[in-house]
């Protein structure tokens, strides 16, 4: 292998961890937007903004902890 080529395999291999992580931190972001319609901030002002989204995030993680349960079958009638 060519020192141009290793190079080129490292930074393939650093952008893919890169992209990982970025899904990882934006996967959430993609759910809180299509489940709730969260695209715009409505409030002036950072707290409110802040704790709107800490609503949505704590929302969205009781639906997925209520679909995993779901999955289990301990709910259902």
């Amino acid at each position: 292998m060519d020192g141009d080529e290793k190079t080129l395999t490292i930074q393939v291999q650093q952008t893919n961890c890169k992209a990982r992580t970025r899904a990882k931190v934006e996967h959430p972001f993609w759910g809180i937007k299509r489940h709730f319609g969260y695209v715009k901030v409505r409030f002036c002002g950072l707290m409110k903004n802040t704790a709107q989204l800490t609503t949505l995030f704590a929302v969205s993680n009781l639906r997925m902890a209520g679909k995993q349960l779901m999955g289990m079958g301990e709910l259902r009638a």
